[in-house]
C-alpha cells in the first residue's frame, strides 16, 4: 500500500512539474516574442504555434489538476436540499456521468490524434501535430479514471 501511495505522489509531482513548466515556458516565450518583435523586428518563427499548443497543454494539465480532489467548477444547487443519506448516491451518479463524458471525449479525441498521425503534419519546429494534440485524450482519460474512483470512494465512505 505504501508503494502505491508513493507512486501516486510521484505522478502528482510530475503533473505539477509539467503544469508549472509549461506555464513558465509559455510566459518566457511570450515575453521573448514581444521583446524580439518590438526591439529587433524579428521573432521566433515557431513561437506563436508553440504558444497555442502550450495553452492547450496548460489547459488540459490544469483540468487534470482540478480533477484530483474534485476542485473543478461544479453546479451543486440541488445537492444542498437533498437528505444526507441520499447525497452520496447522487454524488456518485454525477461522478459516473462525468467519467462517462470524459471517456467519450477521450475516445473521439484519440480518433482525431490518429487521423493527425496519418497526415504527418508538423505543429511547430519539427514536432508532429499528433504529438501536440496527444494531451487531449490522455488528460480526459486520466480525469475519467479519477472521477470513476471518486464515485466508488463516495459510495464506500457514505454515512
Amino acid at each position: 500500500m505504501h508503494s502505491l501511495l508513493a507512486l501516486r505522489t510521484r505522478i502528482l509531482q510530475l503533473e505539477d512539474i509539467l503544469l508549472v513548466g509549461f506555464l513558465i515556458l509559455a510566459m518566457v516565450l511570450a515575453c521573448l516574442q514581444i521583446v524580439l518583435r518590438n526591439f529587433f523586428g524579428t521573432g521566433i518563427i515557431w513561437g506563436d504555434s508553440f504558444l497555442r499548443i502550450a495553452v492547450l497543454w496548460i489547459g488540459m494539465l490544469g483540468a487534470m489538476y482540478a480533477s484530483r480532489d474534485d476542485h473543478h467548477i461544479s453546479i451543486d444547487i440541488g445537492m444542498r436540499f437533498l437528505p444526507q443519506h441520499i447525497k452520496p448516491f447522487v454524488q456518485s451518479v454525477v461522478f459516473i456521468f462525468t467519467a462517462a463524458i470524459c471517456i467519450t471525449v477521450s475516445w473521439y479525441s484519440l480518433q482525431l490524434v490518429l487521423l493527425e498521425l496519418e497526415d504527418n503534419q508538423y505543429g511547430f519546429a519539427k514536432v508532429p501535430v499528433w504529438l501536440c494534440e496527444a494531451i487531449i485524450p490522455f488528460a480526459f482519460l486520466i480525469i475519467a479514471i479519477r472521477y470513476f474512483i471518486a464515485a466508488l470512494l463516495t459510495l464506500h465512505n457514505r454515512p
